[in-house]
């Protein structure tokens, strides 16, 4: 016999229907929620299987975010096989069939179908370091949209009660910035103190700095409120908004700082890190979401599954005579793993200083700037030859992952 277990997984809880052999169903599809009493009464379910069969029966699942983890975690440690397919590949598998019907019940026994039809890989547990590694570079990526949401709200009300702000310090969201802002939101504010008060504020705030360097940020913060427009604030309710958003965006720096210290000395651990850094265009937070993204490279047996992991392959129409010359990528794979690919191309191929003393300018990836300009040479469009630079450096990282070696860039 050849038993399998399918299991459709929703958020709380699975559908699981059994095979002991092709076309050979046993007992009915049942549901088991994702708790410990849940999943021990599924595992006692699995165990009547192998008495009846003989065999151990693998365990058919769908890649479904995060809703999966703990029916992983739980068989992972009894030591049973897990098969994870991509939600993409078991939807063409249904669609296969005449009957347009969709029930978890359906969808658990199209699972134990797709094993008995489908070549398929059985899922490679990943590392914790990697995973914890995965987790932080994501919860960084989430925290930065919503510290990049925030400020673009907080400017929008600036706007509205103290424009001038923005000129006074060299950077409107440092700290010292932020919190003297806090400390005098509006120009009627500021004009009602003297020089001395707001320079004595602005050196509590940052210390590192000198008192002169304080004094002369109170005279343009005294130039700045008596240029504003709004001399007088007629609505209470923007300041408090800017008061909330400062709050905010201190709070959203000090995660961001805690977590970048949390990825810096978790990925320095890693010989990956350092490799991936050897290469001109990389640097530590682009190196640490790469290596989180693509996890153990001996998942990858050939650099192009590599590359259609990414979503950076070319789609393909062809349908009798016809063949599509208008070919985008896939965008099937890791948007995360794309878009740092991406940033680590443009930064690959910009001109910089060779040295601060002269004004020679070199890219900083000879070989991947010549294969840009080649690709430019032949017509076709930027973003185009980004991509093809993006395909380019990630058949390099694979290489460089897979003999442990350091990147070598022309002389």
């Amino acid at each position: 016999m050849n038993p399998v277990i399918g299991l459709d997984v929703a958020k709380v809880e699975s559908q699981v229907q059994a095979f002991l052999d092709k076309k050979q169903p046993y007992k009915k599809s049942f549901k088991v929620a994702h708790t410990l009493e849940g999943l021990t009464f599924l595992l006692e379910f699995i165990r009547e299987i192998e008495e009846v069969s003989g065999e151990r029966p693998p365990i058919v699942l769908e890649s479904t975010g995060h809703y999966h983890t703990p029916v992983v975690h739980f068989f992972e440690d009894s030591g049973y096989l897990l098969i994870m397919i991509n939600p993409l590949v078991s939807y063409r598998a249904k669609s296969s069939s005449l009957r347009k019907v969709k029930t978890d019940i359906i969808d658990a026994r199209h699972l134990c179908e797709m094993y008995y039809k489908e070549d398929l890989e059985p899922n490679k547990q990943r590392g914790i370091q990697l995973l914890n590694l995965c987790n932080l570079t994501r919860q960084h990526e989430n925290i930065t949209g919503m510290y990049v949401q925030t400020k673009l709200q907080f400017q929008a009300v600036l706007d509205q009660v103290f424009p001038e702000y923005c000129g006074v310090f060299g950077d409107l969201y440092s700290d010292v910035s932020l919190l003297s802002l806090q400390a005098f939101p509006t120009s009627e504010e500021v004009l009602a103190v003297s020089e001395e008060t707001i320079a004595k504020n602005i050196k509590e705030f940052c210390k590192s700095r000198s008192q002169k360097w304080a004094n002369n940020q109170a005279v343009k913060l005294k130039a700045a409120a008596d240029r504003n427009p709004f001399q007088k604030t007629l609505y209470n309710s923007l300041i408090l908004s800017i008061d909330m958003y400062i709050k905010m965006l201190l709070e959203y720096k000090k995660h961001l700082s805690h977590l970048e210290e949390e990825i810096d000395a978790l990925a320095k651990s890693m010989d990956e890190y350092e490799i991936l850094q050897t290469i001109p265009g990389i640097g530590e937070k682009i190196a640490a979401t790469i290596i989180s993204e693509i996890g153990e490279i001996d998942r990858f047996n050939h650099p192009k599954k590599l590359v259609a992991f990414a979503g950076i392959d070319p789609s393909v129409f062809e349908s009798g005579t016809f063949k599509g010359t208008l070919n985008r990528i896939t965008k099937r794979g890791s948007s995360r793993l794309r878009h740092d690919l991406y940033m680590a191309v443009k930064s690959a191929i910009r001109d910089c200083r060779k040295k601060k003393t002269t004004d020679e300018l070199i890219p900083r990836n000879k070989r991947l700037r010549e294969f840009c300009d080649k690709k430019r040479e032949e017509g076709k469009p930027f973003k185009v030859a980004v991509i093809a630079c993006a395909n380019k450096l990630l058949h390099w990282i694979c290489a460089l992952l897979k003999s442990k070696t350091d990147f070598q860039d022309l002389d």
